[in-house]
């Protein structure tokens, strides 16, 4: 192993970036010491992700400098960064899908690297940061058949196993339910004696319960510095967002009626070939939010790739008004008016190389609003997804821009327009403010209710407790691919759902 600096201070200082049509950093200067977590916030394209790549040698700062204990060092590449002692856990994941967890942790071990690679001593490296942090991953399961969940388990478990002793964290919880959250807290506390740590995280609560320190970006700017300690929750959003921001409630009777959309008895298995769905049922009626919790890799994802055509299915029925639309196409499944906002925004949601104009209608390209004799009307196409990226906010120098080059929240912002724009009879909403900063998810939240009071049904597939309180009517539990139990708004709470996702079933308590 490359010898690991101890890292007393980190140090940025007037650090600016550029982009086409963006100034992504503008003269930005922070500071971390040692055993210090920083909290980075802001809204959605602050400039967070950029800093911390340019930070990772990733991008190269256009004017600035980066100090590690007083000393002046320029990073050409990550392994740079690696060899320095600091390590970077993405958002938007860096492993390789087709490869083994194992496999991926021997890519940035540069030790294992021999004529044969050395899979026992990264086996046993693995076991040892999984036992040491209470991180559990399976040395010998593929990538790809991995939940997000579970790919950042990974990505943390390898990021330790290189040595880091600077860890950047960019919105590391997103696919965890609040008690892998918590435990994720005391684990993270914990490190801080051992090493520094910028946490990027759109989700308050836990940076007034995590961090020492607060900087808040706004625009490539900081805008504000401060001692967490100092500012509540709500504090910490006003100066965020420039506005206070207001929790999003389903204040409405429940719904009454038949369910338009039914799921019975059904087996879909995994891509790891054991039923992943077994013997599951749910249903939902028009103008209802039903919230699906549970944690990650329990079935949600075989359940809503099963419901829009991408999964087969073994046994059971889905009915929707009436109709049965198990192994359908997808096409025929949008065609009855199914909408559908993916768990994997960048392979299920977007086409990355294409223009956030072209992502806007992959759905409706053949529709005569959009096209006349199987040629494009630009002009209307252009006209729409304006619209879209106003009505949106959808930050970005222009509609032509690849839709893979936006923040992860932008991204998910621009599956939400086209999704909802679209006026769906039904929604599969997963995950649906992942990575969205306090002021988008509010926004995103007031649209779902918006739908709701049109009286289409969202099936709304979540682990933020919070979200699926707050917007659902009824709230299921999935647990190894059956529902546990199936709740009145008003009868749950984070301790009772906690419970269920946890497999103790209500009989059982």
């Amino acid at each position: 192993m490359a010898e690991i600096k101890e890292i007393k201070e980190l140090r940025v200082e007037h650090i600016t970036k550029r982009f086409p049509g963006v100034l992504a950093s503008d003269d930005i200067s922070l500071r971390v010491g040692e055993h210090e977590i920083l909290a980075l916030v802001g809204e959605n394209g602050a400039g967070k992700t950029t800093l911390m790549n340019m930070i990772m040698g990733l991008y190269q700062p256009d004017e600035g400098s980066i100090f590690i204990n007083g000393e002046q060092v320029k990073f050409k590449s990550p392994n740079d960064a690696f060899s320095a002692g600091i390590g970077m856990v993405h958002q938007q994941y860096m492993l390789v899908p087709n490869m083994t967890v194992l496999e991926n942790v021997a890519l940035g071990l540069k030790e294992s690297w021999k004529t044969v690679v050395d899979l026992k001593m990264v086996r046993e490296r693995v076991n040892q940061v999984s036992e040491h942090y209470g991180l559990a991953v399976d040395p010998d399961a593929f990538i790809w058949q991995l939940s997000v969940g579970e790919q950042q388990r990974v990505e943390l478990v390898k990021t330790l196993c290189q040595g880091a002793r600077f860890l950047i964290l960019d919105e590391p919880t997103s696919a965890l339910t609040p008690q892998e959250t918590d435990e994720l807290i005391v684990l993270l506390k914990r490190m801080s004696k051992e090493l520094s740590i910028i946490f990027i995280s759109h989700k308050l609560n836990e940076v007034k319960a995590l961090s020492d320190k607060v900087s808040i970006l706004r625009h490539g700017r900081v805008v504000f510095e401060g001692n967490t300690s100092d500012y509540t929750p709500k504090q910490i959003a006003a100066l965020m967002t420039g506005h206070e921001v207001e929790t999003t409630e389903n204040t409405n009777a429940p719904v009454e009626g038949e369910p338009i959309f039914r799921i019975t008895d059904l087996c879909v298995k995994s891509d790891r070939d054991f039923y992943a769905l077994d013997h599951f049922n749910l249903d939902v009626r028009a103008g209802e939010i039903v919230g699906l919790a549970g944690v990650s890799g329990n079935g949600q994802k075989e359940l809503a790739e099963a419901i829009n055509g991408l999964r087969k299915v073994d046994s059971g029925k889905i009915e929707f008004f009436g109709k049965e639309i198990q192994n359908k196409t997808p096409a025929e499944v949008i065609a009855l008016g199914m909408g559908y906002i993916p768990e994997e925004r960048n392979i299920e949601g977007i086409v990355p190389s294409m223009s956030i104009k072209e992502n806007m209608i992959l759905k409706d390209s053949e529709s005569e609003h959009f096209s006349r004799n199987h040629l494009l009307n630009h002009k209307v196409i252009e006209e729409y997804t304006d619209r879209m990226r106003d009505e949106f906010d959808i930050r970005s120098p222009n509609m032509f821009v690849a839709a893979g080059s936006l923040s992860g929240g932008n991204i998910q912002k621009v599956i939400l327009a086209r999704e909802i724009d679209r006026k769906p009879k039904f929604l599969v909403c997963v995950y649906p403010i992942r990575g969205l900063d306090m002021g988008a998810a509010e926004f995103i939240h007031k649209q779902l209710l918006a739908l709701r009071e049109r009286g289409v049904g969202i099936l709304l597939i979540s682990e933020e407790l919070e979200e699926i309180m707050n917007l659902s009517d009824r709230i299921a539990v999935i647990f190894k691919g059956k529902n546990q139990s199936v709740l009145a708004r008003n009868e749950a709470n984070t301790s009772k759902l906690g419970i269920l996702m946890a497999g103790v079933g209500e009989d059982d308590e």
